[in-house]
């Protein structure tokens, strides 16, 4: 473990016990790194004092201080190799190649933490070595012409912070900075993993996990903490799985974090999930529909009882669907009530109820309390058992839509997956309006698609005929800056709506099989299947093939 800076500078004579006494209680006030308040005070110069903080952190140091009054040496190859706009985005400065790696200059330790991400805008490995504020705004300003604006603390105040200890400043600007490169990035949730060795720290952006950031071991401890702290969790329980929330401000954006920790072989894991406040909820148009899918869901949601069940695994955008619906239909003349664990965004106008299973608040009850506040739509954040199921299907067939979730792989299993829960073909038969499966698939992007002739054996894996081919351009991901390089940008979902019919309606109440329901609804154009759909997104140019393909074959 790292010893602290102010007592390094203390044994090396650089400051005596009362400035440093002085220093902590400055810098506790003022809530800055303690190196800032040493200088700022006189004490000690720059160069001692990232000099030092280089040897703590077992990094090189550069003076590019010096560097830039002998004229700038950095070699010409080098400083092209870092665009001016990253330079000041990421305050770096690059300063040579050594054994095949990309080296950096920053004034920040824990801005080596960006570094990881900057690798996958480079294309380079990168390494890292320190050098002073002073000296890194006067390279940058000497080799790119750019001004070094100082660190964003917006995220360091939303979270309330009075009382940092110089120990704990680095821990807690490491956890501001992942979690608000993580929300620049647009990422939907952070992964903290201990392996052997090392902390990994991973985004998940736009459905993929991506590795982002690697820590030394011995930082575990201290991170968890302080996630615990944020989360409301039992910073002392390290045996049991904990589930935590956090609530925070990002550049002005309120964000909701769902925590959730696991123990593991090598320590404790954390997933936290970012919400978005301001960019949760889209509105129906948004989420993908095709204009007749819109026009007979929009339908659908206008009847005035019956169930609509939206399915697909976890992660597949289920619920901002749901809502996507409520918001079309909150009115002031509708009154709607949902049950959901938890409750991800709130909605003006709509009265959302928290499940709490620890006091037997569950949704079976919630539903049963529901009902007897008159509402006209109702939303099951899911349905899990029989009980929850047969209540749900009492308040749809008593006057109410009643909007629900479901896991199944697709629509047509949803009347299956009911009765294999315990619920009775007829009341299945007589209450459920529609189900739609669907799926999320990342968007091409905009700025770097290219046209591309696709293999016939890709074709033939789709079922694209020649036919459906005349004329038309596919696109295939490429991949740029304002993507990351992974050709993709953004998601949208695919769908499968089933409507049932009077035929449907009986060969549910006849428990007839999965597949013969899927037969009928494709003859009778009930039901346009969840690749049928894919491949209109394909045509469009807004997807590639091998996405459509990944969760079809999921679907299938």
């Amino acid at each position: 473990m790292s010893r602290r800076l102010g007592e390094m500078l203390l044994a090396q004579g650089v400051l005596d016990e009362r400035q440093l006494g002085q220093a902590l209680a400055v810098q506790k006030n003022r809530r800055v790194p303690l190196g800032e308040v040493i200088v700022q005070l006189g004490y000690a110069s720059e160069d001692q004092v990232w000099r030092m903080l280089a040897q703590q952190q077992k990094l090189p140091f550069v003076d590019l201080e010096a560097d830039v009054e002998r004229g700038g040496r950095i070699k010409p190859a080098v400083i092209e190799r870092v665009p001016a706009a990253v330079v000041e985005e990421h305050r770096v400065v690059p300063v040579a190649v050594k054994d095949g790696k990309l080296v950096v200059a920053v004034d920040d330790p824990l801005r080596t933490f960006s570094l990881d991400t900057l690798q996958f805008v480079l294309d380079a490995d990168l390494g890292a070595a320190l050098t002073t504020p002073g000296g890194l705004a006067r390279a940058m300003a000497h080799y790119y012409g750019v001004h070094a604006s100082g660190p964003d603390t917006d995220l360091g105040a939303a979270m309330g912070d009075e009382d940092v200890d110089a120990d704990e400043a680095p821990i807690i600007r490491l956890v501001q900075r992942m979690i608000a490169t993580a929300v620049e990035q647009r990422a939907s949730d952070i992964h903290v993993e201990p392996m052997d060795g090392r902390i990994r720290v991973r985004f998940r952006k736009d459905g993929v996990l991506v590795e982002v950031a690697t820590h030394e071991e011995h930082l575990l401890g201290p991170l968890m903490s302080r996630l615990k702290i944020m989360a409301g969790m039992d910073i002392a329980e390290k045996r049991k799985p904990q589930d935590g929330r956090i609530g925070l401000q990002v550049a002005g954006r309120p964000i909701d974090i769902r925590a959730s920790v696991l123990p593991s072989n090598h320590g404790e894991s954390m997933v936290m999930r970012l919400l978005d406040k301001q960019m949760g909820l889209v509105s129906l148009p948004e989420l993908g529909f095709g204009d007749a899918d819109l026009q007979r869901f929009r339908e659908i949601i206008k009847r005035p009882n019956g169930i609509v069940l939206v399915t697909g695994p976890t992660g597949s955008g289920k619920t901002t669907t749901l809502y996507a619906a409520l918001s079309e239909l909150n009115r002031p003349d509708v009154k709607i009530i949902t049950a959901e664990d938890p409750v991800e965004y709130e909605i003006p106008g709509i009265n959302q109820v928290q499940v709490h299973g620890k006091i037997g608040l569950d949704f079976a009850r919630i539903l049963r309390a529901m009902l007897r506040q008159a509402p006209n739509v109702i939303l099951v954040g899911e349905i899990r058992d029989r009980e929850t199921a047969e209540v749900a299907i009492q308040a749809a067939l008593t006057g109410h839509l009643v909007f629900a979730t479901l896991h199944t792989n697709d629509a047509p299993s949803a009347l299956a997956r009911l009765a294999d829960m315990g619920v009775k073909p007829f009341l299945v038969s007589a209450s459920i309006q529609a189900v739609m499966a669907q799926r999320l698939v990342r968007k091409l992007c905009a700025a770097c698609k290219r046209p591309a002739e696709p293999e016939e054996s890709e074709l033939r894996a789709i079922g694209l005929t020649s036919e459906r081919m005349q004329g038309r351009t596919l696109f295939r991901a490429e991949g740029c800056s304002e993507c990351g390089f992974s050709g993709y940008r953004g998601r949208v979902a695919v769908f499968e709506l089933l409507v049932l019919d009077a035929t449907l309606r009986d060969m549910a109440f006849r428990n007839e099989s999965t597949p013969a329901i899927r037969a009928q609804a494709e003859r009778g154009g009930r039901m346009v299947p969840l690749r049928e759909d894919g491949i209109r997104k394909v045509l469009a140019g807004v997807t590639s093939i091998a996405e459509i393909l990944k969760v079809s074959h999921e679907a299938s």
